[in-house]
This record gives C-alpha cells, sequence and structure tokens, in this order.
C-alpha cells in the first residue's frame, strides 16, 4: 500500500494523509470508537452515543477492510498520531463508497473534516477512476447531513434499513434508526464556501 501523502505537502509537515498499513490497526479502533461512541464522543459534534451503543468498530474489521481489494482506508497523521481517518470502496467502475469520516473528538470544528473528505474525494478520482461517490448517513442526523450537503452531496431518495441485527455495528437505543444514501458527483475539485466546518 503507498505510503505518500495525498495531500502534496512534504512529509514534514502536518498534517499528512496517507493510505493505512496493518500498523495503523490499533490505532485505528481507538480513533474510531472514541469519536463515535462512548463518553469520549461527546467531546465532539459526531457523536452517535445518544443513537447507538457498543462498538463501531473492531480490530477484525478494520484488518479486513485493509485488506480487500478496492478499499483503503486514508489516515490523517499529526505530530501526536493520529487525528482522522476515512473509508473508501469502489462499487462500481465508476462509483466509491466513502465511510467511516473521522475527525478526533478534540480537534473538530478546526477545518479538518473538510480536509480529509476532500482528500478522500481526490483519491476516488485519482487512484480508483471513480466519478461518483455515495455514502450512508442516519436520518435523524439531520445536522451532519446538512454539513455533507454544505460539502456538495444531495438526497439521492434511496433509504436503506439499518442492521438491527448485527451487533458489530453497535447496539440501537431507538427503533427508527434507517440510512439515507447521499451522492455526490465528482470532477474539478472546486472549493467549498469558507465557513466554520466540523
Amino acid at each position: 500500500m503507498q505510503s505518500a501523502s495525498v495531500t502534496g505537502l512534504d512529509a514534514n509537515v502536518f498534517p499528512v494523509i496517507e493510505p493505512a498499513g496493518t500498523r495503523d490497526v490499533a490505532a485505528l479502533v481507538t480513533l474510531v470508537n472514541g469519536a463515535y461512541r462512548g463518553e469520549s464522543s461527546r467531546r465532539g459534534w459526531t457523536t452517535e452515543e445518544h443513537l447507538l451503543g457498543g462498538q463501531r468498530t473492531d480490530a477484525a474489521e478494520i484488518s479486513q477492510l485493509l485488506a480487500t481489494e478496492g478499499s483503503v482506508m486514508l489516515v490523517m497523521r499529526g505530530q501526536d498520531g493520529l487525528e482522522g481517518c476515512v473509508l473508501l470502496q469502489r462499487k462500481t467502475a465508476s462509483t466509491c463508497y466513502i465511510g467511516m469520516v473521522t475527525i478526533r473528538p478534540d480537534l473538530q470544528a478546526r477545518g479538518l473534516g473538510r480536509q480529509l473528505l476532500a482528500a478522500a474525494e481526490c483519491h476516488a478520482v485519482e487512484r480508483l477512476g471513480a466519478t461518483e461517490v455515495e455514502m450512508t448517513v442516519i436520518d435523524v442526523r439531520r445536522e451532519l447531513i446538512a454539513w455533507y450537503e454544505r460539502r456538495g452531496y444531495t438526497r439521492s431518495g434511496e433509504i436503506r434499513a439499518f442492521p438491527y441485527d448485527d451487533e458489530r455495528f453497535g447496539l440501537p437505543k431507538r427503533p427508527d434508526l434507517r440510512f439515507v444514501v447521499l451522492r455526490r458527483r465528482l470532477g474539478p475539485m472546486t472549493p467549498t464556501a469558507e465557513e466554520p466546518t466540523r
């Protein structure tokens, strides 16, 4: 797996965004679970603690994702370790799935999420040949959906069931969870309007 920076920055300048390797598995599990579940996640605005208990991911899932053809996890490395990550999976010859978009809770609202998402989209175009990306977001997370809409994503109208029978994805705290599918056509990357980014 390539280790060159995706951002085009010098390797000595942080943060650096690059593909994750097997050495990152434990840190990725800690990062993702800490951002979405448990008390630590409440420090950031992306927490799902009010919706789901249990884990968001585990070492087995992360290891499998890293080993799967057409799947890559980009990590954002700072001077103190991993600051964020994002999953990319090739779904078709022209479409990539983006998931597990994560910024460490204490570093949120500093523009890192927007930077990480832009790097993922660039990687999807340049390395995976995608012309479109899609993602799923729990439909009651309106603030998060609105953030992605400001990044150019639109609701496809498709609704997908939440996997209530699979505890690997968490322990639901309400019975009405479902996913909305967001999509974005990819072309020349144009910056979005400046705003406080979460």
